[in-house]
């Protein structure tokens, strides 16, 4: 395996940097930290070369490192490196490390990326539903929300086990309670949430909107309704 320092990582990041895309994103992400401009899909053609060249451990080390810099395209780097369906002979380092970016949770790309990432890891280990159940009574609004979009995989699934209907009812459970939250990112995370599943158990959502809608803002019920046929 070749060996990638930060520097060198940093160094391949700012090759693609847009000045003035950065000015952009700054203003629009509102996050205070820095912005290189380096659009996504080259970040996706690094990460696919660093994935493949380093062992799970240097990978491990450079995300950690990336997250540090509190660069908006490093910290997007590091999710990405992490983002594997399968991991042996033991993925708690990984599960460990992304777990413990949550609370940093500022904005909702960054932790959109690394929700991208900890899904898989949920998906290999159901029995991590019982800490970011956890999650679900946090102070902080990024935690609350991660535990809707870190289990996204969950209402993805065409032809649940027994074992992932359960986790994914427990889930539900969660946007049930989320459902009086008056914020729009929570909001918005319980629309996702109900829009996705709608497309694979559309039965299930409608009973989820005839019990709560009546709390929910009205866009998250549009955004949630959106896939589902009318009834007559």
């Amino acid at each position: 395996m070749s060996e990638l320092t930060l520097e060198q990582a940093l160094d391949a990041l700012l090759a693609h940097a847009d000045p003035e895309r950065a000015m952009g994103m700054a203003s629009y992400h509102k996050a205070m930290r820095t912005y290189l401009g380096t659009p996504n899909p080259a970040i996706n053609d690094l990460v696919k070369d660093w994935r493949a060249d380093l062992s799970l451990e240097d990978r491990l080390a450079l995300a950690s490192a990336l997250w540090e810099t509190d660069i908006h395209e490093a910290r997007v780097a590091a999710a990405k490196l992490l983002v594997q369906a399968r991991i042996r002979p033991s993925d708690r380092a990984v599960w460990d490390l992304i777990s413990s970016w949550v609370p940093q949770f500022d904005a909702w790309a960054i932790a959109d990326h690394v929700c991208s990432a900890g899904g898989r890891r949920v998906m290999a280990h159901l029995s991590r539903l019982d800490q970011i159940e956890t999650w679900t009574r946090s102070e902080h609004l990024w935690t609350r929300r991660a535990a809707l979009v870190i289990t996204l995989p969950l209402a993805h699934l065409n032809f649940p086990s027994p074992e992932q209907q359960a986790a994914r009812e427990r889930v539900l459970g969660w946007a049930a309670d989320y459902a009086k939250d008056q914020s729009w990112f929570i909001q918005k995370a319980v629309a996702w949430w109900l829009r996705d599943l709608s497309k694979h158990d559309a039965d299930r959502v409608r009973s989820f909107l005839d019990q709560h809608e009546s709390v929910m803002k009205r866009f998250a019920v549009k955004e949630a309704r959106k896939y589902l046929a009318p009834t007559r």
